[in-house]
């Protein structure tokens, strides 16, 4: 455990993964964490970000009254700005009197009408300008980048590519990272039904908004035949995008090997041992450069780190922690009044 960081030591039900994991997002927990956030829902306006090569996509921005550090936060696959925990960490970090961006990816959070072409987990190129463009609308201000599962990993691979984007990243803290997205699917093929179910839907539902505002780009009867998330991801990124197959796409947007290698900027990987969705082992394959610190905690479930039902996470004082020692910020307040 890191000297600076608390031990996460939850009780009762909140040890066992699957429940951290599934609690994290269930609906019961909306209203709850919504009046939590209330000041930062409350202050957030529309940022349409618009990349160099004309992508467009959306933040939300909850900017304090005075100057203060950046925190761009980036959510998981078939999540957005308005997920529990971007919600729970947000309007903490908002509390403490950062200047907070929710940046979501493309076809995500109701944005589908924004950009012609489907997401994918390889659209990497996009996310480096949108942060860029964040660097400079802040004007130089202290900046620093987190992100949650899928976000953990662009947040990663945006990290890598910062020196070469010329990005500035005072802190970068990754929760939960997908790491080898092989063994990621692997895992939601051969765990609990319903992790598999949950992100099914969603992803079908989001498909089926795609198509109302681009009909062209795939057909949904087809679509509708590919029973299994392999299959699905297979047709989607065989026939709607330009890769030749499967594990050419899956390991386009892997953390393994030398994809690392190039980080500079302070980064804090965390994982959980119990995590369902990202196996753990997968970590001995990374690249270890000289600012990169991995926190292993046993107990957390994917994305959960909950101590109670509707209170802040430990995953929200990680990192607000980071990002005040990175910055050397001393945060204001962080009540909810």
């Amino acid at each position: 455990m890191s000297a600076s960081l608390p031990e996460f030591l939850p009780s009762g039900p909140f040890r066992n993964p699957h429940f951290q994991s599934i609690l994290a997002s269930i609906p019961l927990r909306k209203p709850f964490v919504a009046h939590r956030a209330r000041r930062l829902i409350d202050a957030s306006r529309v940022e349409i970000i618009t990349t160099g090569d004309g992508v467009r996509l959306k933040c939300l921005r909850a900017r304090p009254a005075a100057a203060a550090p950046v925190a761009v936060l980036i959510h998981g696959w078939e999540g957005s700005a308005n997920s529990l925990y971007m919600l729970s960490a947000c309007s903490e970090l908002y509390n403490a009197g950062f200047d907070v961006w929710r940046l979501q990816l493309r076809d995500h959070g109701n944005t589908h009408e924004l950009n012609e072409g489907i997401f994918h987990s390889c659209r990497i190129d996009e996310m480096v300008d949108a942060v860029g463009e964040i660097q400079r609308l802040v004007d130089g201000r202290p900046l620093c980048l987190g992100g949650f599962s899928l976000g953990a990993n662009f947040s990663m691979r945006i990290a890598a590519r910062a020196d070469a984007a010329g990005l500035a990243l005072a802190q970068v803290v990754a929760l939960c990272p997908v790491l080898h997205p092989p063994a990621t699917l692997d895992a939601l093929e051969n765990g609990p039904a319903s992790y598999n179910y949950y992100f099914m839907r969603k992803w079908r539902r989001s498909l089926r908004r795609k198509h109302r505002f681009w009909p062209h780009l795939y057909d949904l009867e087809i679509l509708d035949q590919q029973r299994t998330m392999r299959a699905l991801t297979e047709f989607l990124v065989t026939q709607c995008s330009n890769f030749p197959d499967l594990m050419t796409y899956l390991n386009g947007y892997s953390l393994l090997g030398d994809a690392l290698a190039p980080l500079t900027a302070p980064t804090l990987l965390v994982a959980a041992e119990d995590d369902p969705i990202i196996p753990i082992t997968e970590l001995a394959q990374l690249a270890r450069p000289a600012n990169l610190e991995i926190l292993t905690t046993e107990l957390g479930g994917h994305c959960g780190y909950l101590y109670s039902s509707f209170g802040p996470t430990w995953a929200d004082d990680v990192l607000i922690r980071k990002f005040c020692a990175a910055t050397g910020y001393r945060p204001a307040r962080r009540d909810a009044a």
